[in-house]
């Protein structure tokens, strides 16, 4: 990745932990590229989806805004930031589990899982 991605990389993060950052004017058409494509990002099961390479695609064609490869791949890089921060984010008063159960699984626990 460039310096300007390195640049636009550490601006997201700092200001996804609540920073006043500053971003350098040479990014600012890509940071709202990223951030039109993070605003119509899908959501699963599981919580947000990435940004994938055939939104950032679609994206350019609709705007009619080119991307080349290496903003391509600076974007991508800002939504792996973007991603670890929401990831790990659990809102206060919500339980979690671990993601793996401390006992084996019996025939007994299966059976009562799925009846």
């Amino acid at each position: 990745m460039d310096r300007l991605g390195r640049q636009l990389c550490a601006a997201l993060e700092g200001r996804l932990k609540g920073r006043t950052v500053y971003v350098p004017d040479a990014g600012a058409e890509l940071l709202d590229a990223f951030l039109a494509l993070s605003r119509a990002r899908s959501c699963g099961p599981n919580g947000p989806n990435p940004i994938t390479w055939e939104a950032i695609d679609a994206w350019s064609r609709v705007m009619r805004v080119p991307i080349l490869p290496r903003h391509a791949e600076t974007i991508m890089a800002m939504d792996a930031v973007w991603m670890a921060h929401a990831m790990q984010r659990t809102p206060e008063g919500v339980k979690t589990l671990p993601p793996m159960s401390e006992h084996s699984l019996t025939t007994g626990a299966l059976d009562a899982m799925i009846g």
